[in-house]
This record gives C-alpha cells, structure tokens and sequence, in this order.
C-alpha cells in the first residue's frame, strides 16, 4: 500500500467497501484533492499531519478482528494520515500494527509513536528493546514516558538512544487532569520534544497552563481523548451541526470537535482512537479545510456550554 500512489478506483473502492465515507458528508476523492493540514514539530520543523490515530484498542483477536484493523489503518494511510499512536501496555497493540506495517511495506511513510511505563531502569530498557520487536521497526519515531511512570529516571535513557538515532524525538504523556502540575513541572526541568495530553472541547483545562508552556518552550503536542470517551456526542444526541460549521468547512461532530481542538495555535496534532474504517476517515475529514479563528473557536465553546 502506497499512499502516494492511490488511484480514483481505490478510493470507490475504499469508500464503499470499507465504509469510509458513508453517511458521514465526508468524501475522500474530494478531500485527495486538497491539502492537507500539517504542524511543525518545533525541534526540528518537520510537519506531520494534524490528525492522527490512537489504538488503545487495537489487538490481535479473529481473522474478522484483524481484517477490520487493517481495512481502518490502509483508508487512514490513504488518505495521508502518518501518525500512530500506541503502547507496550495497550495490551498487543504493538504487536497487530507491526503485523499490518510490515504487510503494508509502508513504514518508512508512518510516523510511529509509542510509550514506555517501566520505573526502574532495567525493566524500561527492556520494554523499549520489545517495543522496536513487536513493531518490527529499527527506528521509532517518538518514545514517551507513560503517564510520566519515574520520567526523571527513563527520559535520560530515551534521550541517550535519541542520541544514537534509534529514537527521533521523546517525551512524556498523560490523560489525567489531575496531573497536569506534574507535566508542567516536567516540561520545567527536563528536555523533551514532545508531550501528550488531554484535551477536548468539554475539558479545556490544558488551554490554561500546559499548552501555553509547550508553545513558549517550543515542544510538540500529541492530543489524547479529544471527544472526551465518547461523551461529546452523547452531549450533542441528534443536534444537526449549528449553520455557522461550514465556516470552517465541517461535516460531522467528530470534525467539529476535533478542528477546534487543532486549532488550538500549541497543538501539532490529535489522536482520536478509530477501530473502523469510515471512522478513520471522517475524523481524517478535520484536517482538510480552513479551521476556526479565535472568534469560532469561542463560538464553538460558548454553544457547547449551552447544551
């Protein structure tokens, strides 16, 4: 599979077979056409693409399973989307995406990011070294300290094999509010490329102190739970998108909520989890077109707090 090589016929065929557009307003031939949005990691400049793909729940399971992981990660990889996200401790997640790149034989076009949890030294070099196994890969593009699991210890490591170049970039993660003092005090003292945090239209407290630091210390930021576990589009019910969404060229929820958090001027890019096909392509659909300034970004919060 080869993203820059798709043809028209493959794109029907993607968006018929595999559902990537069905029902959803959202169109891939028309979104091939247009440019996509991409941020720049600050450390180097590199621009990757500002919608990702999570895959906590990504596993070896039935041949059924593993083919509807694969048909969700070829439309992804289509459409232009290169970054993936995933853990030693998401169960075999790792596992199933090294399977499906290496099938693919599109490594080389991905930007992989995966996560070490380990507190004692031993045990995290350990988990680093099975996580370049089971992704079957000599180079990983972004090694984060999960949770921030003892970063002062492992971030001296991962800086060690940045250094070597098995590593491109490293940082530290978390989807818990309640440590967001933590992180700042982290991105404080220690260096790093990237982080990962929580962030979505329903919990904005990140906007308050984690992502102005990131954009003044000029370090990456990877976006967890942009729809809040789902609960975004239990918020919104069967609301028809509000007529002012096409100023920023939206189609669906999931684009709704995932541009205003891509607007965001700190944010590189967002990791929505999609384990099928016509998921991967609509939020894939938000980084296309023109985003929401300041003025529809309020706009955006202030309908939401009203519902």
């Amino acid at each position: 599979m080869k993203k820059n090589a798709i043809t028209r016929r493959k794109l029907i065929q993607l968006a018929s077979g595999a559902g990537a557009s069905l029902g959803l307003g959202w169109n891939p031939l028309a979104a091939q056409a247009e440019e996509i949005t991409r941020k720049a990691i600050p450390a180097t400049g590199e621009k990757i693409p500002a919608i990702g793909i999570g895959t906590n729940r990504y596993h070896v399971g039935t041949p059924e399973q593993n083919a509807g992981l694969k048909a969700t990660l070829e439309v992804f990889a289509n459409l232009g989307g290169t970054v993936i996200d995933t853990a030693p401790v998401y169960r075999t997640s790792e596992n199933i995406l090294g399977q499906l790149i290496a099938e693919f034989g599109n490594r080389d076009e991905l930007f992989i990011a995966t996560k070490v949890e380990k507190k004692d030294q031993e045990s995290a070099i350990q988990r680093m070294e099975e996580s370049f196994e089971k992704l079957q890969t000599p180079v990983i593009d972004l090694m984060q300290s999960h949770q921030m699991n003892a970063a002062e210890k492992t971030l001296p490591i991962m800086r060690d094999w940045q250094a070597q170049r098995r590593f491109r970039y490293v940082g530290i993660t978390t989807s818990d509010t309640s440590t967001h003092p933590r992180m700042l005090e982290l991105m404080n003292k220690e260096r790093m490329d990237f982080i990962q945090v929580n962030y979505s239209l329903s919990n904005r407290e990140a906007a308050e102190r984690i992502l102005p630091l990131a954009d003044a210390k000029g370090i990456a930021v990877l976006i967890n739970i942009p729809f809040a576990r789902g609960a975004l589009f239990k918020a919104v019910a069967d609301r028809p998108l509000p007529e002012w969404a096409t100023e920023f060229d939206c189609d669906s929820w999931a684009q709704f909520f995932l541009k205003y958090v891509i607007s965001h001027p700190a944010v590189t890019c967002a990791i929505p989890g999609a384990t099928k096909a016509h998921h991967a392509s609509d939020n894939f659909g938000a980084a296309h077109g023109r985003l929401p300034d300041a003025a529809l970004r309020r706009k955006q919060e202030e309908y939401f707090d009203a519902i």
